[in-house]
């Protein structure tokens, strides 16, 4: 390892509302610092590239993968994963869609597609099916196919809209 990246930096991020002060490796993904240094497992690690959408997290109000990201990076950030939006209820909704519309199987990509979802949904409107597509294109599900998913999506736009909810916990901008 070269030595930039063999030191450690310190840091304070909000996460899940909470403030967090770590001293962490330059060179550590900000979704390896919630998984290893928190415990917050939700996110996952997968491709590492940034193209699977496995670790899909909120930051200062935008989705990001937490791959691409590293830990310093988030210094001063406010940053949101799947175990806070749903702690507040923010993306319960969603996840009961999921279920009832069989729009997940082995759930490995469950969070991160909770969580671009919920990004689109808290921009208001209904979006359409080719936007909920659009919008979720960065995230891979090998097991269920996204008929399903976009369905859920789609259902819980719709109700958001009709109920007149606007933006949750840790969905605002920051």
């Amino acid at each position: 390892m070269t030595g930039e990246f063999s030191e450690k930096v310190d840091i304070e991020v909000t996460v899940n509302g909470e403030p967090v002060e770590a001293r962490v490796p330059a060179g550590r993904h900000l979704v390896d610092f919630l998984r290893l240094d928190l415990g917050l497992t939700g996110a996952h690690a997968s491709c590492e590239h940034g193209v699977c959408g496995a670790c899909t997290l909120r930051v200062d109000g935008e989705a990001v993968r937490g791959c691409l990201m590293l830990a310093a990076q988030a210094d001063g950030a406010d940053v949101w994963t799947i175990e806070g939006l749903t702690d507040q209820g923010a993306c319960t909704d969603l996840q009961r869609a999921f279920v009832a519309r069989n729009a997940l199987q082995c759930g490995f990509c469950t969070p991160g597609m909770i969580v671009a979802a919920n990004d689109l949904l808290n921009r208001g409107g209904i979006p359409t099916r080719a936007q909920i597509r659009e919008h979720l294109s960065g995230n891979y599900c090998r097991c269920t196919g996204y008929e399903a998913i976009v369905d859920a999506v789609e259902s819980v736009a719709r109700a958001r809209a009709q109920d007149g909810k606007g933006a949750r916990a840790g969905e605002g901008a920051a």
